[in-house]
């Protein structure tokens, strides 16, 4: 018998909370990220840590969310779930209809690398490297052929706002357009989620805001987006925002919602 599909016509709290709640069903197509009773525990020289203690949440396709809590939260440890750079002790993970919590370290490379592009508050760029280079590089070590590599990183720099920079190298570009240089590499396979970890950590406040903007661009386009960051005025900016303390989602919010019970 194959399992049961989960796609309901419900409003879209109680469609969560159903396709988080049935547990061994296929997720809808609609939905790209979906976690039932996520756990992870690590043995920290005898001392059990439960850094995730059930975690259900199921993000739709193009959704913009945003991951945050204080420091032992937890929101570390499910970016790297939901990155499956990770797996969990129990529960399931389902990725663009996939139940990645089961597969082997080599399958979920697979699927890392075709489905989840990475952004993280480093820059990581080669110096002496044009921005048209650096986002090429993936490319190159995924063996794909000049023409089409140099085809794709233009797109994925015109998709942060970048085509014209494409000749420079990283000291010639400000702190926005490096990091600008940096998200277009994630972009450069369509991944099915942008997966951007502190990605203002390194940036001024005014940077930050030029940053935001691409990503809300990235999310308007159709990209899902999904955020993790320590700073609730950065969250802000995201349309929903998660809120993890202690293992477990504390408040899952719209932006509109958060926003103004926090006075931002």
């Amino acid at each position: 018998m194959n399992p049961q599909t989960v796609d309901t016509p419900l409003g879209e709290t109680a469609e969560r909370e159903i396709v988080t709640g049935t547990h061994g069903g296929v997720p809808g197509s609609r939905w790209i990220i979906v976690t039932r009773g996520i756990k992870r525990e690590y043995d920290m020289g005898g001392e059990i840590v439960r850094a995730l203690r059930g975690v259900d949440l199921a993000i739709g396709r193009n959704e913009y969310v945003a991951i945050m809590g204080p420091s032992g939260s937890g929101k570390s440890t499910l970016m790297n779930i939901i990155g499956c750079l990770d797996t969990p002790n129990a529960g399931e993970y389902w990725l663009n209809g996939q139940l990645v919590s089961k597969m082997s370290d080599d399958a979920l490379a697979r699927v890392r690398n075709k489905e989840i592009g990475f952004v993280f508050q480093t820059f990581n760029l080669l110096p002496r490297a044009t921005a048209l280079h650096n986002v090429e590089l993936p490319l190159v070590y995924a063996g794909v052929g000049s023409d089409e590599r140099k085809r794709r990183a233009k797109e994925a720099l015109a998709r942060v706002q970048l085509a014209d920079g494409m000749d420079h190298r990283p000291n010639e570009l400000s702190g926005g357009q490096r990091q600008r240089v940096a998200i277009a590499p994630a972009l450069v396979n369509n991944p099915s989620i942008l997966l951007a970890d502190e990605p203002t950590g390194n940036l001024d406040s005014q940077t930050s805001e030029e940053i935001m903007r691409v990503f809300e661009n990235l999310a308007t386009t159709g990209q899902t987006v999904v955020m993790v960051t320590h700073e609730s005025d950065i969250a802000a900016h995201a349309r929903r925002v998660v809120v993890l303390r202690d293992g477990l989602i504390s408040t899952d919010e719209r932006r509109e919602t958060f926003t103004a019970r926090h006075g931002l």
